[in-house]
């Protein structure tokens, strides 16, 4: 009698952990993952370093909240696996870690327990409103600064690798130019990076005179390929 009474309740808090409307995971079948991308449009034009710092925060708060480690970890492995069109190994993983996907979508998933874990779509896709890479060409028209303009001082960067340095620029550089200073002292063209002060990004053509940085405040700078021949920079 008891050991039914426990199998009831079980049953009910299986029925809680299901979304409103929709079955609980129990009686659900386990669908295969579906090729298709989800396409979404972000509230505002969005940069890959953006949209990469978005998903870092989600990565690294998610697994704290609820849910099992090691199911966020392989959630993480085979959202990338996804978004790189690696579909075989993103259904592998997902296997090998024993999650049920109701409706075949990463959005809504559960481990062998019956813990519910949502993966948003930011972390699945870019959004349809992405802003592209700016072009060489289109840097060509940014003029270089009188020499010896301005006056020269440290800059603070935290690169998205950890490291920080200071950069020596002068005040009458554009951003383009001090990305420059850093793809000289770094080695990471000025194409793979992109600078946030505050939470906002710099375009190429921003002077550092007119961005009124308060000294000792540092600028993110968010780089999309690995370093190379890096050169040491006194701080």
């Amino acid at each position: 009698m008891r050991d039914t009474q426990r199998e009831k309740q079980r049953h009910r808090q299986r029925e809680k952990q299901a979304p409103s409307g929709e079955p609980s995971v129990e009686s659900s079948r386990n669908q295969p993952l579906k090729k298709e991308k989800p396409k979404w449009k972000s509230d505002y034009p969005m940069t890959d370093g953006q949209l990469r710092s978005k998903r870092d925060e989600f990565w690294d708060t998610a697994p704290a909240f609820e849910g099992r480690k090691e199911i966020w970890d392989a959630l993480k492995a085979a959202a990338h696996a996804f978004e790189s069109n690696d579909h075989e190994l993103a259904q592998a993983i997902i296997d090998g870690a024993n999650i049920t996907l109701p409706h075949g979508a990463l959005t809504e998933c559960y481990d062998e327990l019956g813990n519910r874990y949502q993966l948003p779509v930011y972390c699945l896709a870019p959004p349809i409103n992405m802003i592209e890479e700016k072009s060489d060409i289109e840097t060509l028209d940014i003029p270089e600064p009188p020499p010896n303009s301005g006056y020269e001082c440290q800059l603070r960067l935290r690169l998205s690798t950890g490291k920080d340095l200071k950069l020596v620029v002068r005040s009458t550089d554009t951003v383009y130019h001090m990305k420059r200073r850093l793809h000289a002292a770094e080695g990471v063209e000025p194409s793979s990076q992109r600078w946030f002060f505050s939470g906002r990004p710099l375009t190429d053509k921003m002077k550092l005179e007119e961005l009124k940085i308060p000294k000792d405040y540092v600028v993110q700078v968010i780089m999309s390929q690995p370093l190379q021949n890096p050169t040491p920079v006194e701080n």
